[in-house]
């Protein structure tokens, strides 16, 4: 950052110190350069209508677009993501990156990342999303940046190759672009979108394929352009305030009314044996889920649904849910006697309800006896890719991609 001392208030460096050590404390923030990024970057300056103290919270990602139907098309991410992200993508001085999805704040920390030898490019296909970005930037005084109004489908031709690529919203799917304009070996950071469940992934280039290398959870508004693939619902229940919808992503085509009809029949409930600490995300117990059963989309609902008794988790992203004609389980959790711990179940609805609760609750005690301690392998191939290159697995086919999900 080039701010001259004195040109802001200490207020606001006391702000970002505490952000920043909220941020190590939450693990998100552990490179000292990456650290010292975020005590730099004036992120205020780019959501001047919410005020410095909500700006530096470590949780707060400030929404600066939605679209006609109220969906969240634009956003500065939370801090936490953003460290997450970067972290990932293991950024040295000098390298050119590419950001996919501007907002302004991130690329000043991937400027502060690569230093003075370095290059930004980020590029965003809303020039208003644009046009905040750069006014923020010139503010910020981040002069190595290069703003670009453009679909990033075909990604930045003109500007690569990229040692790093990292895409702040939510893709369904890997451009060819992408990789063509990505070194050898070099990092693509991606929230991807699989069969419902989006993970900030860090691919590593290896030929014509990308192999993960770690994956977080996260949340991202969707990718639009040419690129744009959402999540389709299946309404269930259209109560205002008690929504109840099924997310589908490349799943069979639900059945709404036999489904609609099964969530007011009596619950079978069956429980796992299974425990999580309250601190332990089920991140990888999802993803598990996921890879052994097939037709799963995401059971989401409003607060509302779970106050009326009409499903015990109201998630608004979604829980993992084994649907079979008519019927339907989705997991769920409750309290042991063990302080801080709570065991894992499936909740099952409709004729074969109890069956599909015993089948998923199964899958739950798999992965605790056989993969509790391990981590998914996601890969990405290009489309045509022949069946014999590709690992045994969950397989999710994209216009542009083949990918597969393995584990040890």
């Amino acid at each position: 950052m080039t701010t001259a001392p004195g040109q802001e208030a200490p207020n606001e460096q006391r702000l970002r110190d505490a952000m920043t050590q909220a941020l190590i404390e939450l693990g998100a923030a552990r490179d000292p350069r990456v650290v010292a990024a975020f005590r730099a970057v004036p992120r205020h300056l780019a959501t001047p209508e919410v005020g410095p103290a909500k700006s530096y919270d470590a949780e707060f990602a400030a929404v600066t677009k939605t679209d006609a139907t109220g969906v969240d098309i634009s956003s500065v991410s939370a801090p936490r993501v953003q460290a997450m992200q970067i972290e990932q993508a293991r950024i040295e001085p000098g390298m050119a990156v590419l950001e996919v999805g501007s907002g302004g704040p991130n690329a000043a920390y991937l400027s502060e990342m690569v230093g003075k030898e370095g290059r930004v490019v980020t590029m965003d296909i809303d020039s208003e999303v644009t046009d905040r970005a750069m006014t923020f930037l010139a503010a910020a005084g981040y002069q190595n940046v290069t703003v670009l109004t453009a679909d990033a489908e075909e990604g930045a031709p003109d500007h690569g190759p990229f040692d790093r690529i990292v895409v702040t919203v939510q893709a369904a799917d890997v451009p060819p672009a992408w990789m063509q304009q990505l070194k050898e070996s070099g990092r693509l950071v991606v929230p991807l979108r699989m069969r419902g469940l989006t993970r900030t992934v860090a691919f590593v280039r290896e030929g014509d394929r990308l192999v993960s290398d770690g994956f977080e959870l996260c949340g991202f508004v969707p990718m639009q352009g040419a690129g744009e693939n959402r999540v389709r619902l299946a309404v269930l229940h259209d109560t205002e305030g008690e929504e109840v919808c099924l997310r589908i992503d490349g799943h069979p085509e639900p059945d709404a009314k036999a489904l609609s009809e099964a969530l007011f029949t009596p619950r079978a409930t069956v429980w796992s044996g299974v425990t999580l600490g309250g601190m332990e995300s089920n991140e990888h117990l999802d993803l598990w889920l996921t890879t052994a059963l097939d037709n799963l989309p995401l059971l989401a609902a409003k607060p509302g649904a779970r106050e009326r008794g009409l499903v015990a988790s109201a998630s608004p992203l979604g829980v993992p849910t084994l649907v079979d004609g008519g019927s339907f389980a989705y997991r769920t959790v409750r309290a042991t006697d063990d302080e801080d711990r709570f065991e894992l179940g499936a909740i099952g609805h409709g004729p074969r309800g109890e069956q599909l609760a015993q089948r998923m609750v199964s899958e739950i005690q798999t992965w605790d006896r056989e993969h509790r301690n391990d981590r998914a392998r996601i890969e990405v191939y290009p489309v045509g890719t022949p069946e014999d290159r590709l690992p045994a697995g969950r397989r999710i086919e994209r216009r542009h991609t083949r990918v597969t999900i393995t584990w040890p």
